[in-house]
């Protein structure tokens, strides 16, 4: 199949009012007193039970219970984070936003360990009872504690009020509801709903300080508010709405008792979420990239699992037409192992700690195994099937299905087979195209290469560019998200090499990429063959008004049984006074006139030709010191600039060919 694509997408994709949550549930919030009376008692339904429910968390399998208490036991070792003053002054002071945060989370990440472990072994004591009588419960209770008296649950770079003011410390009275708050108030949900019982028995009061505490931060707040960027007023909505929907959500179901106040609450959730979900495209893409998928998407999917479980089916809106295609896009831009196809801002190595639980539950209800079989093998490679890590909620949701805990301990499917890996996947609205030699394995090449605008969530200066992989492990890359500062969202973003076109795998006809959406890829069409996948644009668009005419590119995956191949060729019109081609490169990188290979890990080699004479090879070098690059890459970076001559300049056209190399490769073998 060939043709063109249509543009990338800036509002829904469908149109379809089925997609509507408001249009789904609409009987049931126009009828009034009905959303009150559904929610009743929210926590019956939701089939994470309380501490009490001894039949749920005795039956958890031996292997998830060692590995909570053995992570609990370590917790217990150490002390717990303290969060400074002086720590969230650092978005101010040097742009260190992550010193605070990291810190936070950590601290989130120690009461979610300890609260699972005083749930999965019902311990509790009296509140006069000797300190060590329940440790786990302890230990967690002084966390929330930490947490419920920290001045703010704001990240630093997303207080307006700070910076308005011109001060370095957060005002308790002026609550800001942004992703550090939302987080909070989930883990104080859900540790009120699971430990609700033997907190009121050891630590009498503290369920209402936690109550208190979420009602001024975030509950208030979001009821007062309404113009808060973050809901999509303007048509446009990214992970932060379902981000913190979901965690509104979740505090109002489990921790208000006023049933109107609650009512209010989740109407407003669901206005909310609808206004995200009218932003989805309907092929399911994720512009912002692999990462935000389980912080957007993923907490879309928990949020609609929440309220089917606390409404009934009168609240089961998880048939929207839209949802099959956004449950499937992990799966389709999985590359191998914890290898990814990365856009936007995310790492090329995802670390496993996530809720795998969702698409495994998701496939289930949809009928669609292979995304369950995706999620299952996700959850054996992270180790297990559940993961602190994920956030209380998911976790103990994991732990409380038994049919999720016995897959994922089953016996694995044969090494390499991956039914949930497609021969070829295309998103005409954020306009990727991956493809593989063959479906259901990593072996053997695989490419992506997208066209897209560089005005999408968390962009890089990147149309055009394009990844090879080979049995799974991406070779020809993208460096991916480092560590955020405080200029990381700000006008001054493009200042950081990492979202440089300089360091994407595209052209720089004599001058790089520039941001912003009219920046974009026009012509774009796709060939989706038997033999032959490939993507071809005109990226001239990309670069600064007036450069060029044209500059069309086509990367396509070749899968001859001989020779399978990835093929990029660029032809332009004009005479640029000077081009060079980008390939930003994972592995020890050998290079001659006409030819260079890559050699990664376990010996595995991708090697690169084009016409000896027409370009002038060099490398260079980006030692990594950055430790969310290092995650992925290791130590280093190399760079692969191909200057072209000017024949070939004057030619207006060039090629690169990748192909696995098992012998190595060298000027003879050209």
């Amino acid at each position: 199949m060939t043709g063109p694509a249509p543009a990338p997408h800036s509002t829904p994709a469908s149109g379809d009012t089925g997609a509507s949550l408001r249009v789904r549930l609409g009987p049931v919030l126009e009828r009034r007193g009905a959303l009150a009376r559904l929610l009743a008692d929210p926590a019956a339904g939701i089939g994470v039970p309380d501490v009490t429910g001894r039949s749920v968390w005795d039956a958890v399998p031996a292997a998830e219970r060692d590995a909570v208490l053995s992570a609990a036991a370590d917790e217990l070792t150490r002390p717990a984070p303290q969060p400074l003053a002086s720590d969230w002054a650092r978005a101010f002071r040097d742009g260190a936003r992550t010193v605070h945060e990291d810190k936070v989370r950590r601290l989130r990440e120690r009461v979610n360990v300890l609260a699972l472990a005083a749930v999965l072994t019902g311990e509790t004591a009296p509140a006069t009872a000797p300190p060590g009588a329940c440790p786990h419960l302890d230990a967690a209770v002084d966390g929330l504690t930490l947490l419920a008296e920290s001045s703010t649950w704001c990240w630093a770079p997303h207080d307006r009020g700070a910076a308005a003011r011109g001060e370095v410390v957060p005002d308790p009275r002026e609550p800001f509801l942004d992703l550090g708050a939302a987080e909070v108030a989930s883990l104080f949900a859900w540790a009120c709903h699971a430990l609700g019982p033997h907190l009121d028995v050891r630590a009498p009061g503290l369920r209402r300080r936690l109550e208190r505490e979420v009602d001024a931060r975030v509950l208030t707040p979001f009821e007062r508010v309404r113009d808060w960027q973050w809901i999509g007023l303007t048509g446009d909505a990214n992970n932060w709405n379902p981000w913190i929907h979901g965690a509104v959500l979740a505090a109002a179901l489990l921790l208000r008792h006023d049933r109107r106040r609650r009512a209010r609450l989740v109407r407003l959730v669901i206005e909310g979420l609808d206004r995200y979900l009218a932003c989805l495209p309907d092929d399911g893409g994720i512009d912002e990239g692999i990462a935000y998928w389980w912080q957007g998407a993923c907490k879309l999917l928990e949020a609609l699992d929440l309220l089917a479980g606390a409404g009934g089916p009168a609240l089961d809106a998880r048939d929207l037409p839209v949802l099959p295609a956004v449950l499937a896009y992990p799966q389709r831009v999985h590359l191998g192992g914890d290898w990814y196809v990365n856009t936007g801002d995310a790492p090329a190595r995802l670390p496993g700690e996530r809720p795998w639980q969702v698409p495994f539950r998701w496939g289930r209800l949809l009928g669609r195994p292979a995304t369950a079989a995706y999620a299952v093998a996700g959850a054996r490679a992270a180790g297990g099937a559940a993961h602190p890590g994920a956030g209380l909620g998911s976790a103990l949701a994991a732990l409380a299905d038994r049919r999720w805990c016995h897959e994922v301990a089953s016996p694995p499917e044969p090494e390499e087979q991956g039914p949930w890996l497609a021969r070829e996947t295309w998103l005409p609205r954020i306009q990727l195209l991956v493809a593989r030699e063959r479906a259901g394995s990593p072996r053997g090449l695989a490419v992506a290469v997208k066209a897209g605008h560089n005005g999408e969530h968390h962009n890089h200066l990147d149309v055009g560019s394009y990844w090879v992989a080979l049995d799974g492990r991406p070779i020809v890359v993208d460096v991916g998200q480092p560590t955020y500062t405080t200029a990381t969202f700000g006008p001054r973003r493009y200042d950081e090499w990492p979202f440089q076109s300089a360091w994407h795998n595209v052209p720089e006809p004599g001058a790089g990429q520039r941001p912003g959406a009219g920046h974009a890829a026009r012509d774009v069409a796709v060939e989706l063959g038997e033999r032959v996948a490939g993507l071809r644009a005109d990226l001239a668009g990309a670069y600064p008004r007036g450069l060029l005419e044209r500059w069309e590119r086509s990367v396509r995956l070749v899968r001859d049984g001989a020779e399978p191949r990835v093929v990029v060729e660029d032809e332009w019109d004009g005479r640029p006074e000077s081009v060079a081609l980008r390939h930003v490169l994972s592995g020890d990188v050998a290079y001659g006139d006409g030819w260079a290979v890559v050699t990664v890990d376990g010996g595995r080699r991708l090697a690169a030709r084009w016409e000896p004479g027409a370009a002038v090879a060099a490398v260079d070098h980006r030692e990594l010191d950055d430790a969310r690059l290092r995650r992925s890459w290791g130590g280093r970076l190399t760079r692969l600039t191909l200057t072209l001559t000017a024949r070939t300049v004057a030619g207006g056209r060039f090629a690169v060919t990748w192909s696995e190399s098992r012998d190595g490769y060298s000027p003879d073998d050209s």
